[in-house]
């Protein structure tokens, strides 16, 4: 088989959201140049970044279009979805468009973007990242994670092939991977949904998840589930500046 073209270039950093990218292109055998971002040091502030995604975050991504011009992506999801489109031609992680899996597809792509990762990420913030212990958020976040969860759980409860949609791994997997793969850095457990455990292994056995959820470094959310509290609250102080820095300057823009 011809290896797949591209003048992909992924800018990106270790997060929930930036390993969805790199396992997807892994995934898809596409070749792609990869540029880290440190958002620690605020590097996605920078204008030459905000020219390729004027919100500021990660992951962002470049190509040259079929017309011959560049294009820009920003958005998790738009990024999936145009990868997808132009270059899973063979439909290894997605279905062909207008079925009813297509669709299916959608709608669990869109479920994450719009609830499982900033119900998470609220989550993080107000157990790990606040300066001071709000006990109504964390449980509001931390209830709702658990609740998300909980509609993972049903769904692979149902699935025959293990996995969200249809018979095989697709966007939709690749897109919740690495959010529950953060659950205990949330502070929710996976004890009660054994369906959801099972699919965090399965999906993870898969070669092109494990290259990409590497990139454009280790991926240490995993080993989170052999730590304590007090362990990760401890490594969450190390970053707990930084966030709270963010924060003020953005509240000055």
């Amino acid at each position: 088989m011809t290896e797949a073209k591209s003048d992909i270039h992924l800018y990106t950093d270790q997060t929930a959201n930036g390993i969805k990218i790199s396992m997807l292109l892994e995934e898809l055998g596409v070749p792609y140049k990869v540029t880290a971002i440190d958002i620690s040091k605020n590097t996605q502030k920078e204008p030459w970044f905000l020219e390729i995604n004027p919100n500021g975050r990660i992951p962002a991504l470049t190509d040259t279009f079929t017309d011959g011009s560049p294009i820009r992506l920003f958005e998790s999801g738009s990024i999936m979805q145009y990868l997808v489109d132009r270059y899973d031609t063979e439909h290894k992680v997605s279905y062909p468009r207008g079925t009813r899996e297509y669709w299916e597809v959608n709608n669990w792509l869109f479920w994450q973007m719009g609830g499982l990762g900033p119900m998470q990420g609220q989550a993080n913030h107000f157990a790990r990242y606040a300066p001071e212990k709000i006990q109504y958020a964390i449980d509001r976040y931390q209830n709702e994670t658990r609740r998300l969860y909980r509609v993972m759980e049903t769904q692979l409860s149902k699935s025959t092939s293990g996995y969200l949609v249809g018979d095989k791994c697709t966007v939709a997997d690749l897109a919740c991977w690495g959010w529950v793969a953060g659950s205990n850095w949330a502070g929710v457990s996976l004890d009660d949904f054994p369906h959801l455990n099972a699919w965090l292994d399965r999906v993870l056995a898969r070669p092109g998840v494990e290259r990409g959820r590497h990139v454009p470094k280790k991926h240490t959310a995993l080993e989170n589930r052999h730590k304590t509290e007090e362990e990760m609250d401890k490594e969450a102080g190390k970053t707990r500046a930084w966030v709270q820095q963010s924060m003020a300057a953005d509240a000055k823009k």
